[in-house]
């Protein structure tokens, strides 16, 4: 085993069941925490993504968090060679590597590979921005369901930057995303990453902790964190920090003058969708062991799970 993935919708308890399991492989020389999470690596963007707090931070190493300004990007690719650089260095210590967190398409690009898909056009993507201005981006995720459904049937009908680089990809190439995809798995890594799935039994239980943990947020001061990044001028929600579940709707929300209430009811419900996106996701993965993340002893469980892939 050269590493060991714990994933789960957001909200299933992933922080918690990791930082236990780290504590239990101390025994067996220790581990470190890969954050597979596209919000975590943004720096002054800490409420909004219930970042890890300092104490847990400092309980067991991690890596991938607070690694990059807003103002920037970072590309699954990106994340393959990171993480795949931090697995060998990790391994070297003599400490297991646990790759932890709800961004799916991380963990596919480390385990399958990524292929050499086309940089940006920035000509045909001014196009299909302006199609979507007439027609709607729901539209356009109907015609990219026509010519690669397996892309589609993972992006939400209003996700307008993956949409919209599908799309972008197929214009440009004649290929779907999912053919680069497929071909890119027999170039891969030949990584050995078993993977723990913590998934409810009950979807009740998954929308009372989402809608709990966004109002913590809110009364941690999520919106104050929001009125700060746009204060700084040079951020806009096109970015891809800017348009996290969340920060999204709180930077929709302000410009728009909702209320508190409204800002909290679109963000429940936005990150409701993403957790089910995150699901069907992981129902593609048939490898995965499952964790019932609803049940009394999930997080034990995760870690008997874990130290017999050890065996």
């Amino acid at each position: 085993m050269d590493a060991l993935a714990l994933v789960g919708p957001t909200a299933s308890g992933k922080t918690a069941a990791a930082l236990a399991l780290a504590e239990r492989l101390q025994a067996l020389g220790g581990a470190e925490i890969i954050s597979v999470d596209s919000a975590l690596v943004y720096r002054g963007m800490d409420i909004g993504t219930a970042k890890p707090s300092r104490q847990e931070l400092a309980a067991v190493p991690h890596h991938l968090i607070d690694t990059l300004d807003p103002l920037h990007s970072y590309s699954a690719a990106e994340f393959a060679k990171d993480a795949s650089r931090l697995i060998r260095e990790i391994r070297a210590r003599g400490k297991t590597p646990l790759l932890v967190g709800g961004t799916l398409l991380y963990l596919k690009a480390l385990r399958d590979g990524l292929n050499d898909i086309p940089p940006a056009n920035p000509d045909i993507r001014a196009q299909i921005q302006q199609e979507a201005q007439h027609i709607g981006w729901p539209a356009l995720h109907a015609r990219l369901a026509q010519v690669d459904p397996q892309t589609a049937a993972r992006l939400a009908p209003g996700d307008s930057q993956r949409i919209g680089r599908a799309l972008e990809v197929w214009t440009a190439t004649g290929q779907t995303l999912t053919s680069f995809h497929q071909s890119a798995k027999a170039q891969a890594p030949d990584w050995h990453i078993p993977v723990i799935s913590l998934e409810p039994q009950d979807r009740t239980w998954l929308h009372q902790r989402i809608a709990l943990r966004f109002e913590q947020m809110m009364a941690a001061g999520f919106l104050d964190e929001v009125h700060a990044l746009r204060a700084r001028g040079d951020l806009h929600p096109d970015l891809p920090s800017m348009r996290c579940v969340g920060y999204r709707q709180a930077w929709e929300g302000l410009d728009a003058g909702w209320n508190q209430a409204d800002i909290l009811e679109r963000g429940i419900f936005a990150t409701r969708q993403l957790a089910k996106r995150q699901i069907t996701w992981l129902r593609s993965m048939p490898e995965r062991l499952v964790v019932a993340a609803d049940a009394p002893q999930a997080t034990h469980s995760v870690v008997q799970a874990a130290l017999g892939t050890q065996a």
